[in-house]
């Protein structure tokens, strides 16, 4: 899984071939490829040979990792550059501001869901870049020198020297990111992170030539000509005088990367080979009683049997043709691979859901009352310690019963609303997050679960319900026959129900 952060750096002189600057902030967020992300603490690990490329380009590097260092508020470092014209020129738009944020290239290793934002707490740094612009605050590039120069302001924790004295060669080839990005062909979905938004020009259409050479030009894949074009078919007051722009913002009111139901259970790592595995669960375990005087103790074997946990697959893909990939704005790979994985999140979560609706006790009939979701409650408490000896601690509710619990209420006051009522003990929730508090069990609404009838509220015990999840992957193909590309965004997991019974779910009818 490879992810691109961007971060932002200021300006610098161009006397010198070696750039120096912040390339990460911990703990500064902001929108990637994978949606809302952020860098823990300590989670970046360098690998070998790390390259400074151009706008994630690892066919033009124009420099190379000279020295690191890293301390309790990010990663600084500092790049030797190659003597050719094209770093030069890199050179001079970083110091005019045309080309002056860093990128960091990851790969993923470990994360966490944190309130809808994607927590990197491990992961493997595989090359830097030089962007136009970026959204992760906190880097900064410090200077740029001819000779080769410390860090400022150091304050570091620990240093790695890269190439002591070594010069950096012109024909140096970027070693190719491994693990877990697949490639069948030489083709790669890469996140960019430069918003294109062009200004107002003049439309050069003036005339029936002019309109059929940009006709001409917009047929064969020029994307200014097509603004002109259709600026010059407008049949409004101003026609062809103010071109059509389109920006890199998506609306997306459709999906995200949330996933309530895996969060309210245990996870685990999948095994590395096999499409089903086995866990031990006892069946019978040994007993103790009271024994009289020279009696036989009670004799009660431990028995055991194995729960088979079945592995899938989850996996989408897209096809889209070889002009997109040459000529369209990057924004639509960084959509393409966030929209996979939005997909992915929901397709995990829904499967677990499902194993939670087949196994989990049922609730009996009840409607919504503030009297009948009290009731639930201390019978899911009862139902699950019996079952588990172990206590439900998380609440998953479809969107409209979590509308419905906002709504109770004693003579107008709020029973699930403390910020309103402070002297209120029942629990904390808010029209404005999806995560709240229900008489002390750990509330998350999932968009996989609907309506207030039938299984749209569960209690669950952590443990009794396991999620096994690999890496995600993508895998890049070209299809010769008719120059298309084709993308597939994929990874496996098990769900293994270990007691049923350590859930309680909510019925009507």
């Amino acid at each position: 899984m490879k992810i691109t952060i961007p971060v932002t750096l200021t300006a610098a002189d161009t006397e010198s071939r070696v750039i120096a600057g912040r390339i990460v902030q911990w703990d500064a967020e902001g929108n990637t490829s994978a949606g809302r992300t952020k860098f823990a603490a300590n989670s970046i690990t360098f690998g070998n040979d790390i390259k400074l490329v151009v706008e994630h380009q690892i066919t033009k590097p124009i420099g190379k990792l000279k020295e690191w260092s890293q301390d309790d508020t990010g990663i600084t470092a500092s790049f030797q550059l190659v003597k050719t014209q094209f770093a030069s020129d890199m050179l001079e738009e970083a110091a005019t501001g045309l080309r002056s944020d860093f990128s960091v290239g990851v790969e993923v290793e470990a994360w966490d869901n944190q309130d809808g934002a994607l927590v990197i707490t491990s992961s493997k740094l595989v090359e830097v870049s030089l962007v136009t612009s970026g959204a992760i605050p906190g880097a900064e590039v410090q200077k740029v020198a001819a000779v080769e120069t410390e860090i400022s302001e150091p304050s570091q924790e620990e240093t790695q020297t890269e190439t002591e004295g070594e010069q950096v060669s012109d024909t140096t080839v970027p070693e190719a990111p491994a693990a877990e990005t697949v490639e069948a062909a030489k083709v790669e979905v890469k996140a960019s992170t430069a918003p294109f938004i062009q200004t107002s020009v003049r439309n050069p259409i003036v005339d029936k030539a002019s309109y059929l050479e940009h006709s001409v030009r917009a047929a064969l894949g020029n994307d200014d000509s097509r603004l002109y074009v259709a600026a010059a078919a407008n049949t409004t007051d101003n026609a062809g005088l103010v071109p059509t722009r389109q920006l890199t913002e998506v609306i997306n009111p459709l999906a995200n990367a949330d996933r309530p139901f895996i969060d309210s259970i245990s996870r685990g790592a999948l095994p590395d080979a096999g499409m089903s595995f086995e866990i031990p669960k006892l069946t019978q375990v040994p007993s103790v009683a009271v024994t009289a005087e020279e009696a036989a103790p009670s004799e009660q074997d431990m028995t055991h049997g194995f729960v088979t946990v079945d592995v899938k697959r989850f996996a989408g893909q897209q096809t889209f043709s070889q002009e997109i990939l040459d000529r369209s704005s990057p924004a639509f790979f960084a959509e393409l691979v966030r929209n996979m994985e939005f997909a992915y999140a929901k397709a995990t979560d829904a499967a677990v859901g499902t194993a939670l609706i087949a196994g989990a006790t049922d609730g009996g009939n009840r409607t919504m009352s503030a009297a009948n979701l009290l009731d639930f409650i201390s019978d899911a408490a009862v139902s699950i310690y019996t079952n588990s000896l172990a206590f439900g601690t998380e609440i998953v509710v479809s969107p409209e019963q979590w509308g419905a619990i906002m709504n109770l209420n004693l003579n107008g006051t709020p029973l699930y609303a403390a910020t309103i009522n402070p002297q209120n003990a029942s629990g904390n929730l808010s029209p404005v997050s999806v995560r709240g508090n229900v008489l002390g069990l750990n509330l998350r609404v999932d968009r996989n679960l609907s309506g207030t009838g039938d299984n749209s509220i569960f209690i669950i015990e952590p443990n009794s319900y396991t999620w096994y999840e690999s890496s995600r992957f993508q895998l890049a193909t070209n299809l010769i026959s008719t120059s298309q590309i084709q993308v597939e965004y994929y990874g496996y997991g098990a769900i293994a129900t270990k007691v049923a019974a350590g859930a309680y779910k909510w019925m009507v009818a």
